[in-house]
Parts: structure tokens; sequence; C-alpha cells
């Protein structure tokens, strides 16, 4: 079960952030997403982290989902997801779509003030123009784990595919 809540994190769910990092969190704007434990699955993202522009708006935690994905990623999953995209118009379309909803998010989720530190620091291009965890051409897939982050946040068809394929989803509790 996954509760999108968008909320800044606790003393206790830092703690378990700590330990699903393997250091202490930075850059975390807000706990975008839990399991039905409460558990913290997906990170919200500062847009600038220590001075430079951090386009992964939506940060995968999970150690669960890592492991789940990592696997899936070693089977080869991204090239066969890339083929896809070359053969099927609809499919591409729709991974588009994916990174123009992050994108738009990225920059509705900014405060006023992270906006202008933005322009002022000249990441405002970067931060608009790259889709999902940071990826230039939107005809390729970079990482999966970001492209879950975001399904389980927003409107990811990779996420979706993933689910249905994979029954990435069926590994929480």
């Amino acid at each position: 079960m996954v509760i999108r809540t968008d909320q800044t994190p606790d003393t206790h769910q830092l703690a378990i952030i700590t330990e699903q990092l393997g250091r202490a969190p930075r850059g975390i704007e807000a706990v975008a997403a839990t399991d039905g434990e409460g558990t913290p699955l997906v990170l919200r993202m500062a847009p600038i982290v220590d001075g430079k522009p951090f386009p992964t708006l939506y940060w995968l935690s999970s150690e669960r989902l890592k492991v789940e994905i990592s696997h899936i990623e070693a089977a080869g999953v991204i090239k066969q997801l890339e083929t896809r995209l070359q053969q099927d118009p609809d499919f591409l379309a729709a991974y588009h779509q994916s990174h123009r909803d992050y994108v738009e998010a990225r920059w509705r989720l900014m405060s006023d003030a992270q906006q202008a530190e933005v322009k002022r620091l000249g990441y405002e291009n970067v931060l608009r123009e790259r889709g999902i965890g940071g990826i230039a051409n939107w005809d390729q897939v970079r990482c999966l784990h970001t492209q879950y982050a975001h399904h389980l946040c927003g409107n990811n068809v990779i996420g979706q595919w993933l689910d249905t394929e994979y029954g990435v989803a069926d590994c929480l509790p």
C-alpha cells in the first residue's frame, strides 16, 4: 500500500531515511510517499542542493523497492524499454508526457524564493527542460528507480509498466 504524503519528515522518519541512504540525508523537502506502516518510500528533493541544481525531484529511498528494481535493471529491461519506445509511438508519447508532468511538478512545487534562487544561479533551463531524474534525452531511460519514484507520486508510464509486468508494488507491506 502506497500513501502519498508530501509532508516534512519527522524525527523517526529522518532516522529511517538515514538508514535507507546509509548517510545523513540532505536536500529533502518532504516525504512524498510512504508504505502502509509510514516508512518513507519516496523523498521529494530540493531543486538546489549544496549550491548546484538537483533535477531529481523524486528520490526512491525504500530499500525493498531499490533491491527489487535493481534486479529488474540487471536483467536488461532498460534496453527492452528503449526498444519499445522506438517502436511504439503511443508508448513514446506517454513517456514524453511523463517527463512533462515531472518537469511541471518540479517547478510548481518550488517556493517563490526557490524559483528566484534557481533563476539567479542560472539553472532555470536545467530545471525546466531536464526530465525524470535529470535526463536530457527524453527518448532514453536512464534509471528505473527514478521512474518508479515518479510513478508513486505522479503519472509515469514506465512505473505503471513495471507494476504490470513485474508486480513491483507487490513487494510492499
